[in-house]
């Protein structure tokens, strides 16, 4: 096993994400630390914002995951900060509080299924943000947490809605489907989402993105397989199924054209059920069905 993978090395995101992460991130932690110290004054400021700063990166940096989808971000962080305010309230002793706070906010957000890491340090800043936040009560759920939730919200939708590829939320998202063959198993989004519930732990992606990666694997497996075919005019080939399903064909003719898929070769049956009979299909199809190319009699 390499240690970059049992370390969880991230796959690296082009340059030009990392900057639109950056830019957009700037942005919103701006006016979210301008608020906060308009509001809560700055012990207030510096117990709350970094719990919105956790919410930021995720909107901005992985803004198609499902802890950063709108439900999460407004779900996560109003229900923690409600379970945060009420420990604080009615539990005298901080520690006993501030661990309360943040357990039983996980479980809210399990409930509520509105798992937004971010809410567990919303959650602790109700508890340990100081007398700003504690004569606040109740309103700090208001303002400032959903007032935040609101602008990091409004920011993510017209800054990640600028470029196509990062539309949000994730269900604006338009995925062109890859071309696949008939003969490909693409698993429905019915059994994605089966098997993502059977493994019983929360998968930082969603069933629409695991079937767009199911997709583009096999279109470019397929890609693979029609760059590796020995395609030859003349040529005899097998697909080596036993018995009954056994069969030859010889190329006959060929026509050509820009795309791969529509690449027309022309074949006669040489052996098998349809001995004699003449069909086309394109190149691609051909590749598929070929699984070996035989040597005629006599050639040495």
């Amino acid at each position: 096993m390499k240690i970059s993978h049992w370390l969880g090395v991230q796959t690296p995101a082009s340059r030009v994400e990392q900057l639109l992460s950056t830019l957009g991130g700037v942005i919103s932690l701006a006016l979210i630390t301008a608020i906060c110290y308009l509001s809560l004054g700055v012990q207030g400021t510096l117990a709350v914002v970094p719990s919105m700063g956790a919410a930021t990166v995720l909107l901005f940096a992985v803004p198609h995951g499902p802890l950063s989808q709108p439900w999460a971000l407004l779900g996560g962080n109003l229900l923690s900060a409600l379970v945060g305010v009420t420990c604080a309230l009615l539990i005298p002793n901080v520690f006993l509080a501030a661990g309360l706070a943040v357990g039983l906010a996980i479980a809210a957000m399990h409930l509520g299924r509105c798992i937004h890491p971010p809410g567990g340090a919303t959650a602790l800043a109700a508890v340990i943000g100081g007398e700003a936040v504690r004569e606040l009560g109740y309103l700090f759920v208001i303002v400032p947490v959903l007032l935040n939730c609101v602008v990091i919200l409004v920011v993510a939708l017209l800054f990640n809605n600028l470029f196509p590829w990062r539309r949000y939320p994730l269900a604006a998202m338009k995925y062109r489907p890859s071309p696949v063959g008939p003969d490909s198993v693409i698993p429905s989004r019915h059994y994605i989402a089966e098997a993502v519930r059977q493994i019983d732990s929360m998968v930082d992606i969603t069933v629409e993105e695991l079937q767009i990666i199911f997709e583009r694997a096999e279109a470019l497996r397929q890609k693979d397989v029609l760059a590796s075919f020995d395609f030859e005019p003349g040529g005899v080939y097998s697909n080596n199924r036993p018995g009954a399903d056994w069969s030859v064909r010889k190329i006959i003719d060929y026509a050509s054209h820009p795309d791969p898929n529509r690449e027309l070769i022309i074949y006669r049956v040489l052996e098998g059920a349809e001995r004699n009979r003449t069909g086309s299909c394109s190149r691609m199809e051909f590749a598929r069905w070929a699984k070996q190319k035989l040597q005629p009699a006599g050639r040495s």
